[in-house]
């Protein structure tokens, strides 16, 4: 991995709060500990996050499986690795599996996605590729959606968008702080040796998301 750019807060100089949260992202993960760690040297940063992504993204009025598409999404749209590697325990509760993950770029075509889940899909393309909507596209949305779903889902969308946006630029991996746990992994990714390898395969998944988010550009 390149050179990081923002050093990680270690856990023992973090307040017994911010701790217990850290322990709570290495056991459950999304978020892993590494993007708190960062957060975490502005405190107020860490909880506007923590706090944002229980209420919003693993809570709410929308099934969270919905919205791990949708994030998962954005890591493939922007590249984000670090946030790509993960998987939401919740998600995968609630019946994602990880052919779910194989189209999100060219969901519309896709055989593996619902109407609702394709809706949802089109409005994290419309957000992260900043495209132009019309009524068809918000009768879409409303008729799978209530006003509240679609308020919250573009809430999570935004909020992923944006911290994904800056994660990526920093350089941040997996399995350095707090390391030992395979919580929320990938498959492939659970220890840093297999993140190596999954990194060396031609067909692994940032290598293709770069080449289509240039052909995008």
């Amino acid at each position: 991995m390149p050179q990081q750019r923002i050093s990680y807060v270690p856990p023992e100089n973090m307040t017994p709060d911010m701790r217990a949260e850290m322990q709570r992202c290495a056991r459950e993960g999304t978020p892993r500990p590494e993007s708190s760690a960062v957060r975490a040297h502005v405190p107020a940063c860490f909880w506007f996050f923590a706090n944002s992504w229980d209420s919003v993204f693993r809570n709410g009025v929308l099934d969270h499986a919905i919205k791990e598409l949708c994030r998962v999404y954005v890591s493939r749209s922007v590249v984000c690795e670090f946030c790509g590697n993960q998987r939401s325990v919740k998600g995968a509760n609630e019946g994602l599996r990880e052919t779910h993950y194989d189209d999100l770029i060219d969901f519309e075509k896709s055989a593996k996605y619902n109407e609702r889940q394709k809706a949802a899909l089109s409005l994290a393309e419309a957000i992260v590729w900043r495209l132009d909507t019309d009524d068809a596209f918000w009768a879409r949305m409303h008729q799978h959606f209530c006003e509240p779903e679609i308020v919250e889902l573009g809430c999570a969308i935004g909020l992923t968008h944006g911290q994904q946006s800056f994660l990526r630029l920093l350089n941040i991996d997996h399995h350095q702080v707090m390391a030992g746990t395979a919580a929320s992994m990938a498959p492939g990714a659970e220890t840093a040796e297999a993140l190596a390898k999954l990194r060396a395969s031609p067909t692994y998944w940032a290598k293709r998301s770069a080449t289509s988010t240039k052909d995008a550009a």
